[in-house]
């Protein structure tokens, strides 16, 4: 099985189109890239610091990987149906219920999105005016995450709307295969004993 297949979720794949599942695996890959920087970044301000010689740009670095982090997660998440959707309700419903509150719930999640690219653009262009210390890089350099985040939210949720209305959304997910775990049988270690 390739990396690809274990990092694009194939849940519910009648809600997404195909062309979107490279897009799913580098953002995939960018979140992992993020996570293992935050905590790389973390561990060398912590040393730093603990040996007496504290490298201050750490915590730039820091803060910028966990905030990219999160942002590009959500979109990620928003994608494979595991962030800002409320599935309880939907799956306890089918036929007409289910798909109004299906499309209920994707036009909450796109106005979110749009409030995420319009607000977050707007933070953007204010954040020219202030910086980051003590490198003085704009703190724009942060915000830039939100819109991109909110346009990949709106693209991904588009997605779900067209398909679901098209294909429904009530299509039941096949069994993941839990492989058994085999008893272990505890009469025959204690005859092996002397």
């Amino acid at each position: 099985m390739a990396i690809a297949d274990k990092l694009v979720l194939q849940r519910q794949h009648h809600l997404k189109w195909r062309s979107f599942d490279k897009l799913e695996l580098v953002l995939m890959i960018i979140c992992g890239v993020l996570c293992f920087g935050f905590s790389l970044s973390v561990t060398a301000d912590i040393v730093t610091r603990t040996i007496g010689h504290p490298w201050l740009w750490l915590q730039e670095v820091t803060s910028t990987l966990f905030i990219y982090a999160i942002f590009i997660g959500a979109a990620v998440a928003t994608r494979r149906n595991d962030h800002l959707y409320l599935t309880a309700i939907s799956e306890a419903l089918h036929g007409t219920p289910r798909l109004i509150v299906e499309i209920v719930i994707r036009l909450v999640v796109l106005g979110v999105a749009f409030c995420l690219i319009w607000f977050g653009y707007l933070n953007y262009l204010r954040g020219f005016g202030s910086f980051r210390l003590p490198s003085g890089t704009p703190i724009a350099s942060l915000y830039a995450a939100i819109p991109v985040a909110g346009v990949l939210i709106a693209l991904f949720t588009i997605e779900q709307l067209v398909n679901g209305i098209r294909n429904g959304f009530d299509h039941p997910e096949p069994p993941e295969d839990d492989l058994p775990i085999p008893p272990v049988d505890a009469g025959a270690q204690r005859s092996a004993r002397p």
